[in-house]
């Protein structure tokens, strides 16, 4: 099977890019067993994006109708799955695709965090953080910088390690129900798609 999915991206000008690819011909099977002509296919799992090719494919044998929402988290897979889409799309003759990202509120400061190359760097980002991140209910900004001597003590590393431990991590991303709240800066295109696409 992982062959036959190797292959399927290889004839996609995807070799090489995707490891353990599952194969179109499989979840296509699986898909015809399990829903409907208008359903909704929903794969939380996305990896290279098997799933929507998979869709397309069996809409085009079938002339049925049926959608797909892919969720990926990881960049690399992402940007396999976005090639993939193109030209599976282009294959299948459908141009219906809309490509959306979270919305990063707490993920901004892991990737800052991760990024700093200064402990300077790191104090005026908990500077930052104490105004706009959603920190840990464990944490007490008045008790961190009481202690500010001993955060200054430690190594770089030590200091992002500790500051990522600050975070709330429930809180990664805007979500949806929040998009209307000024202080997250969501422009009114972007809540209007939110709207759209939800509805």
């Amino acid at each position: 099977d992982n062959k036959r999915g190797s292959k399927d991206l290889e004839e996609l000008d995807l070799k090489g890019k995707f490891r353990y690819p599952k194969s179109v011909q499989y979840i296509k099977k699986l898909i015809s067993y399990i829903t409907f002509e208008n359903d909704i296919v929903l794969d939380f799992f996305a990896g290279s994006g098997t799933t929507g090719h998979a869709t397309l494919e069996l809409n085009k044998q079938d002339g049925s109708n049926r959608k797909f929402i892919l969720v990926e988290q990881l960049d690399e897979h992402m940007a396999v799955m976005k090639k993939r889409m193109k030209k599976a799309l282009e294959r299948s003759g459908d141009e219906n695709f809309v490509y959306l990202e979270l919305m990063k509120w707490n993920e901004n400061f892991v990737e800052k965090i991760q990024k700093a190359k200064t402990k300077e760097g790191l104090k005026r980002l908990w500077e930052t953080m104490k105004k706009k991140a959603f920190l840990s209910y464990k944490v007490d900004p008045k008790v961190v910088d009481e202690n500010a001597k001993d955060f200054k003590d430690l190594s770089l590393e030590d200091q992002k390690r500790f500051l990522l431990e600050c975070l709330d991590k429930n809180h990664p991303y805007v979500n949806y129900s929040e998009i209307d709240d000024e202080e997250y800066g969501v422009s009114r295109e972007d809540r209007r798609i939110n709207k759209l696409f939800y509805s």
